[in-house]
């Protein structure tokens, strides 16, 4: 059987032109644009690519990671890799560290939390050059009741409501260990808005578009749409709330990941 080498490897990316994490016939993803880099500076050689999560499209990162396993010939020169590995890369596409593991570490199971941010703001169009990091309510929105909503969310939940066509298997009990609305300090740029905010969301594991159906929901409410009360009743077990609306890819960003 021949040896097979693990390696933790942590990147960064703008998500706005891709079709999300995870590979696609015929779409660009950033999984595809890493395993296509990868074949082309380890020509001859096996390796498989495993990630710690599906990032939706347009989706971006400050902090994701993957798993890298090869076949035969380990990586001998870390920092030469990394290089190596960021010249073949596209610009919004960015290595950050390489780490050897061993074949115990599962990037899903020893996952310990993930920090999303969403970005957003209100009242105005935004410059278009904000398109790839925030998204942009035309609307004014009541954000004192939105950051006051935004707390409900914290602690253990059935977040059934804040997912799309849950399965039979679906663990739709979760943990959110922070959620709050916070003003935007994490990006600037001379064309943002003079103000814009943050969701910030932290817990172990999130469902398929969780975190945005969340920003949704608190849109709505910001907005008059949903109230406060129906927020409460859509955390509970047999709740017939439908969050209709689900919060545009591009202000989402996954901030951090840790594990165990």
């Amino acid at each position: 059987m021949k040896e097979r080498y693990y390696y933790l490897i942590r990147v960064q990316f703008l998500g706005f032109r891709y079709s999300g994490w995870q590979k696609q016939p015929g779409q660009r993803t950033i999984e595809g644009m890493l395993a296509k880099t990868l074949k082309y500076i380890l020509p001859q050689q096996r390796f498989k690519i495993l990630g710690a999560g599906r990032t939706d499209a347009k989706v971006s990162a400050i902090d994701a990671a993957f798993e890298l396993i090869i076949e035969e010939t380990p990586i001998s020169d870390m920092i030469g890799f990394i290089n190596l590995f960021n010249n073949n890369l596209p610009s919004d596409i960015k290595i950050l560290k390489v780490n050897k593991i061993n074949n115990n570490f599962n990037i899903i199971k020893h996952s310990k939390s993930k920090e999303y941010r969403y970005i957003f703001s209100f009242g105005e169009k935004n410059h278009p050059f904000c398109a790839p990091f925030m998204a942009n309510v035309l609307e004014d929105l009541d954000i004192d009741l939105m950051k006051q909503a935004a707390a409900l969310y914290k602690g253990e939940h059935n977040f059934k409501a804040y997912t799309a066509k849950p399965g039979e298997k679906t663990q739709v009990v979760r943990t959110l260990t922070s959620c709050e609305i916070i003003e935007n300090t994490l990006f600037s740029g001379s064309f943002f808005p003079k103000r814009s905010y943050m969701l910030r969301i932290c817990g172990k594991g999130f469902m398929r578009y969780q975190v945005r159906m969340i920003m949704g929901a608190l849109i709505q409410l910001g907005r008059g749409l949903l109230s406060i009360r129906e927020i409460e009743y859509s955390l509970q077990e047999g709740s017939d709330v439908k969050i209709s609306y689900i919060a545009p890819g591009s202000g989402l960003i996954l901030h951090h990941l840790e594990f165990e």
